[in-house]
């Protein structure tokens, strides 16, 4: 792992535009992808891609945060912050996963939830808080992937995972670095500073026990070499999943919650000595 890099450079590599998102993901690591759009209440939100897929041949469905590369991509995808329709609609592909028996894989990549004002207006909040109850109960394998940036909320509605997995140079945090700033310091130029402190990379996450392991990317960046990205990942991702799938329904569940229960637990002994 690259120790020389400040937490700034790896929030900088976490939002590069040419990292690897969900799309490559899906379509490096899986086969027959079929998309599934809409949340049955309102509409579709683009910013969150799911569907059912084969994973060296067991079925799956795959869920996960959308950016653009582009601004025209980017205005299509909000930029990456999915509106409650995008996390209702990950909520109806998980029920289905569990009433299917599909293990649930997800990637994230999100600065944050949408925070506008017709967002809250349809129950942006209600939304993430579904999903954080339905992942949590899930009876099927739940993987979860921080490929870029994990903001708040937003990221958490993916990330109730039987594994959490991270790459080296993502970011994983409960608000940006300039958010951050701007409520501690009154002064969002300060993010620098900010990731400092916010203990926001994979390494800070993985001593932490909010995240079990951390994929390797190539020295500047997964975008420098997604095929080693897309490998490492695989390897990681049939690593974590093969002994989940040897467990019952309600040994996954209890895993899930002993597993957050347990979160911090190291560093809060090991700072009262």
């Amino acid at each position: 792992m690259n120790q020389t890099l400040t937490p700034a450079q790896r929030v900088a590599l976490a939002r590069n535009p040419q990292r690897p998102g969900t799309a490559d993901f899906i379509s490096a690591l899986f086969t027959d992808f079929f998309e599934l759009r809409g949340d049955r209440h309102f509409g579709e939100d683009p910013s969150i891609l799911g569907g059912v897929a084969l994973y060296h041949g067991q079925p799956v469905t795959v869920i996960g945060h959308r950016k653009g590369r582009t601004l025209e991509e980017n205005l299509k995808f909000n930029f990456g912050m999915p509106s409650p329709e995008g996390y209702r609609k990950a909520q109806r592909l998980m029920e289905q996963a569990d009433k299917f028996r599909r293990p649930v894989i997800t990637f994230i990549d999100t600065p944050g939830a949408y925070p506008g004002l017709e967002a809250e207006a349809r129950g942006q909040g209600e939304a993430i808080a579904k999903c954080l109850s339905i992942l949590s109960a899930l009876t099927v394998p739940v993987i979860s992937v921080v490929t870029g940036e994990g903001g708040s909320g937003g990221a958490l509605a993916l990330g109730v995972g039987n594994s959490v997995l991270m790459l080296e140079n993502a970011v994983y945090s409960v608000l940006s670095p300039e958010g951050f700033a701007a409520i501690l310091w009154k002064d969002a130029s300060r993010s620098s500073e900010a990731c400092d402190v916010m203990k926001l990379t994979a390494a800070d996450l993985k001593e932490l026990g909010v995240i079990d392991e951390i994929i390797h990317e190539p020295e500047g960046g997964a975008h420098t070499d997604p095929d080693a990205v897309f490998t490492a990942v695989d390897a990681a991702i049939s690593r974590n999943l093969a002994p989940l799938l040897k467990l019952s329904g309600s040994a996954l569940a209890k895993q899930r919650y002993r597993k957050f229960r347990a979160m911090g637990n190291q560093a809060i002994r090991r700072d009262r000595g």
